[in-house]
């Protein structure tokens, strides 16, 4: 019987596990191998330079500049799609107070969610556009015209070194948080009423029932979002490619390792010296989705 169960039990693995070895494992080996390599995609037989690509890596002024920013991002996304998201799945469950003994949202919650969750259905290149223009450099911008029209002068946005980083930072809060909302909301929904009912009874505000009990509760879920959220902060390639001035400007400003990857391997056909900066922002999120597992893991509750 165990034999069967077995082989039942092999036979069913094998094909996912086939395929995700050829389809997962095998781009990142192949990666790995062309990043100690001076291939520039024509040859096809790469000279194996070892570690140099590394090397030059560690004094490109560019890879640096791109790492500050994932640090920037990594500090500022998670941080305020987080706050956002949990404010306003607050006010969709338990804001609305206390009725008939029970915490409830604020009315029309559902019909909120769905607007909240309608930037997760756009393509982040219509998002990247919709926000050219909204970031507009005059007064056909959408908010340098609301600014213009009340005397204030045009700010740039995406041209302003010192802005354009926090402008893209923006846009990225913006198209995730009504995700958060959602999957912050619907745990909220699976703690047990009754525990609200009791608290309610005791007295306990909407604000009390939320920071002495649904964030206590709420805590895996939140350790799962903010780790999704860091490994956001080590892509955004597509937004950067699509708002910003020469994709990454201006003067290399919002340039994420992403795009600096793309950029050495398609405009300067580096694909060894691109894959570098791949396996180096593999390790980035693999260190830092750990690091977070790490320091947030805690006792579960259970309820």
């Amino acid at each position: 019987m165990r034999q069967g169960k077995y082989r039942f039990v092999v036979g069913m693995l094998a094909a996912p596990v086939i395929l995700y070895a050829v389809f997962v494992i095998g781009p990142y080996a192949q990666a790995f191998y062309i990043a100690m390599t001076n291939w520039r995609g024509i040859s096809g037989t790469p000279v194996f330079v070892g570690l140099d690509n590394f090397r030059t890596l560690m004094g490109d002024d560019v890879f640096w500049q791109a790492v500050r920013n994932h640090l920037v991002i990594l500090l500022a996304l998670p941080l305020a799609t987080v706050a956002i998201a949990l404010f306003f799945a607050f006010l969709l469950n338990i804001g609305g107070g206390s009725r008939a003994g029970a915490m409830t949202g604020v009315r029309g919650a559902s019909i909120y969610k769905v607007i909240f969750f309608l930037p997760q259905v756009l393509a982040v290149a219509i998002i990247g556009v919709l926000f050219q223009r909204i970031y507009g450099p005059d007064r056909a911008g959408v908010i340098n015209g609301l600014l213009d029209k009340v005397g204030l002068g045009p700010v740039e946005w995406l041209t302003d070194p010192r802005l354009a980083l926090w402008s893209v930072i923006g846009v990225l809060v913006w198209q995730a948080v009504g995700f958060y909302v959602v999957l912050f909301s619907a745990g909220m929904s699976s703690i047990p009423r009754d525990i609200f009912e009791a608290a309610a009874l005791d007295g306990a505000g909407p604000f009390q029932a939320f920071f002495r009990i649904t964030l206590p509760l709420l805590w895996d879920t939140l350790q799962v979002g903010w780790v999704y959220l860091g490994i956001m902060a080590f892509d955004c390639f597509a937004i950067v490619q699509v708002l910003t001035v020469e994709a990454g400007g201006p003067n290399h400003s919002t340039t994420v390792l992403a795009v600096e990857t793309w950029r050495n391997a398609f405009s300067y056909s580096k694909f060894g010296y691109a894959s570098a900066m791949g396996v180096a922002l593999f390790f980035l999120t693999i260190t830092f989705a750990a690091l977070t597992l790490r320091v947030t893991r805690r006792e579960r509750i259970e309820f």
